[in-house]
């Protein structure tokens, strides 16, 4: 069913199942919640807008991160005091599979746990709920059994890397109509010593490249114009069916009438090959813009994180894509203040940073999580070197991308119109290479190409400025 069916659905589903979803962490839980949104919808439920308004709150679940795991439960116990009015409550994604059934005992009131290598089973789980609070709905002594009897309710989807599914399902509640998400991959099979991932997401398992080109088709034809391939490792991917590689899944993908620009994240280096670059050279929509962590420059760190490649072959892929014919632009992610890292090490990640020129970096503090290798090194680096490390890191960076951003200006770069900012008089955009590109129409444009702007469509952006995160420039006419 078209996704913006499905939106039209939620306002004519039956309004006695109401639901409310906060989703934490990265894209792919965005697009997870996507996909429950739809899945829920489609069940009869009706999303609401706070948690005031709804029969069901779920709480679709980040652990990469300490803090985001720490939010969700403190969200919980905030509305702990809803239970008085027969809400039920859910915990979704990473944290329900990392913490299983001990949720129940750290939040009672929460009557629902699903990992996300379970939401295919969402339908039956909900059912399950809808059944048992019927149960609990004529109490047999009062109103305080019956809040115990809910607060008793529990329903558990827990895979743990035994499925080989992936989540498929034709209801996604898409909430962007110009850009939509399409994950190819699940799981990780990678363990590197520090990540959680691989416990909390399951096993690798791939969709078959006819139905990401189904998918791909389908959202063409509502409409959407970019679309961007998501995975824990979107490069791992590997065909069930054997007819696509990674990189020929992505030239078929960009290759679909109407499609305009075609992403993929995140990548991993031991399977990044050179010919994701040819694929870049070759097919227009593809972007231009990798984003391949390092996490480390140091080869002893790497061994230690468990990463599968070391330096010299990281920047072996640097190289390829630094000889393509398009200018593509690099990212990355860096951890600072991992177990046994010493001024030398990180003194080797300063060095990467200058040797690779990123256009940017996501930069984090190491964080001991739960069920990891890492947890049995010793974390004997001070919190707050771990800070002055990625205050240093952060620094270069700044520097780094403030001389880069600056050879922009004067090009011309398409960008999709993506917003508005009234306050500035300015339109805001993004350019192939995943750069934010503002600009604004000079008085001299004609009224009628003004109009032309919206949000979704294609213009021509000359750069005028630069900043260290961001470009603006000036509409061509």
């Amino acid at each position: 069913m078209p996704s913006r069916v499905i939106l039209a659905l939620s306002m004519s589903a039956a309004t006695h199942k109401t639901f409310y979803l906060e989703t934490f962490g990265c894209q792919m839980n965005v697009h997870d919640s996507e996909k429950v949104i739809g899945t829920l919808v489609h069940e009869g439920y009706r999303q609401v807008e706070t948690v005031e308004q709804a029969d069901l709150i779920l709480y679709n679940t980040c652990s990469i991160r300490d803090k985001a795991e720490q939010k969700v439960f403190h969200r919980l116990a905030d509305y702990k005091k809803l239970l008085a009015q027969g809400k039920k409550f859910g915990v979704l994604g990473c944290v329900a599979q990392q913490e299983g059934e001990k949720i129940f005992e750290r939040a009672p009131h929460v009557s629902l746990v699903c990992g996300s290598a379970s939401y295919r089973n969402l339908p039956q789980m909900l059912m399950q709920l809808e059944n048992a609070q019927l149960e609990t709905a004529e109490p047999a002594h009062g109103r305080s059994s019956k809040l115990e009897a809910q607060s008793l309710v529990r329903i558990t989807g827990l895979d743990d890397r035994e499925t080989d599914k992936c989540f498929e399902t034709e209801f996604t509640a898409r909430t962007n109509p110009h850009r939509g998400y399409i994950t190819i991959i699940e799981g990780c099979d990678k363990f590197c010593s520090y990540c959680v991932v691989p416990f909390t997401r399951g096993k690798e398992r791939s969709r078959t490249s006819e139905s990401v080109l189904a998918e791909a088709r389908q959202m063409a034809d509502l409409g959407y114009t970019e679309i961007q391939l998501l995975g824990q490792n979107v490069n791992s991917y590997k065909d069930p069916a054997g007819k696509r590689s990674f990189s020929e899944l992505l030239t078929s993908v960009g290759e679909v009438p109407g499609i305009r620009r075609v992403r993929f994240t995140t990548s991993h280096p031991r399977d990044f090959g050179r010919d994701i670059v040819e694929a870049i050279d070759a097919v227009p929509t593809l972007c231009d813009h990798v984003h391949l962590p390092v996490q480390s420059g140091s080869d002893r760190v790497l061994r230690a994180m468990q990463r599968l490649y070391t330096r010299e072959q990281y920047l072996e892929r640097i190289v390829w894509m630094k000889s393509a014919k398009r200018e593509i632009s690099i990212t990355s992610d860096i951890i600072v203040g991992f177990p046994g890292e010493t001024e030398e090490d990180f003194a080797e990640t300063l060095s990467l940073l200058e040797e690779v020129g990123y256009d940017g970096v996501f930069t984090f503090k190491y964080s001991p999580r739960p069920n990891t290798p890492s947890l049995a090194l010793d974390d004997a680096i001070p919190d707050k070197e771990k800070s002055r490390r990625l205050e240093v890191l952060m620094s270069k960076q700044k520097e780094i991308q403030i001389a880069h951003y600056k050879k922009y200006i004067g090009t011309i770069s398409e960008v999709m119109v993506e917003g508005r900012n009234e306050s500035r008089n300015q339109w805001i955009g993004r350019t192939s290479q995943n750069k934010t590109l503002n600009f604004t129409a000079p008085e001299s444009a004609a009224p009628e190409f003004k109009i032309k702007i919206k949000i979704g469509t294609y213009v021509p952006v000359r750069v005028t400025t630069s900043f260290p995160n961001s470009l603006a420039g000036e509409l061509v006419v």
